[in-house]
């Protein structure tokens, strides 16, 4: 098992003062992730060590971007959790983890199992949602951004926002999309890296002429 480092621990404690409860559940999550990883891959073993900054910051700063109102959480490609598990263990209320591959799936519903989450897993792929919205919407190093924007449009409502992390990239990434869709998009610098960027994006619509038949027929 890796060594954690102890002083992403203490940043990620200044940003997030959490309640002892939480954090036992953040030490058992960092625990789970090591041992399944040996055997499943399901992050960089070269990130683990900085699990504290790499993945639970970086995941945990979207709290704060999380309207009041907000009543469900869909992560589009969870993954290892992140952000999903993560904003769940920080107790968002619905949280609802969409992932395809077998073996996240299955570390996804053991960690929920473990820590007693209010998280849901959906076992497919995103394309195969139907008759369903959400409040937010969350995706981590899943598609570029025109793609993603695709991808998650059919499970927004008028009020739906996206909360996605993105690289340096960023902005070339959102200079493509708009070719396809318009969109309000506020921008903010990660709190785990200095390449990193918070993109909060509302008000999504297709644009005209990219329908079935038109733009977005280009970036599938």
């Amino acid at each position: 098992m890796p060594e954690f480092d102890p002083s992403g621990r203490e940043t990620f404690l200044r940003h997030f003062p959490v309640s002892c409860e939480t954090l036992e559940k953040f030490d058992h999550y960092a625990e789970l992730l090591s041992g399944w990883n040996a055997k499943f891959n399901l992050i960089g073993e070269s990130t683990l060590p900085d699990i504290w900054r790499r993945h639970f910051l970086d995941s945990a700063q979207l709290v704060k971007f999380i309207p009041g109102s907000a009543k469900t959480l869909v992560d589009l490609g969870s993954g290892a959790g992140f952000p999903g598990l993560v904003l769940s263990i920080m107790n968002f209320s619905e949280i609802h983890l969409v992932e395809s591959i077998g073996k996240k799936v299955g570390f996804l519903r053991a960690v929920i199992a473990e820590l007693k989450l209010n998280a849901t897993v959906r076992q497919m792929r995103i394309e195969s949602i139907h008759g369903i919205k959400f409040d937010v919407l969350t995706a981590r190093a899943l598609k570029p951004l025109p793609h993603l924007l695709k991808l998650a449009k059919p499970l927004m409502n008028k009020d739906s926002i996206c909360l996605l992390l993105k690289g340096q990239r960023a902005n070339a990434e959102l200079t493509e999309s708009a070719e396809y869709w318009k969109f309000d998009c506020e921008m903010f610098p990660s709190i785990s890296g200095s390449s990193g960027r918070v993109l909060k994006i509302s008000n999504l619509a297709s644009k005209a002429g990219s329908g079935k038949n038109g733009a977005q027929r280009k970036i599938r």
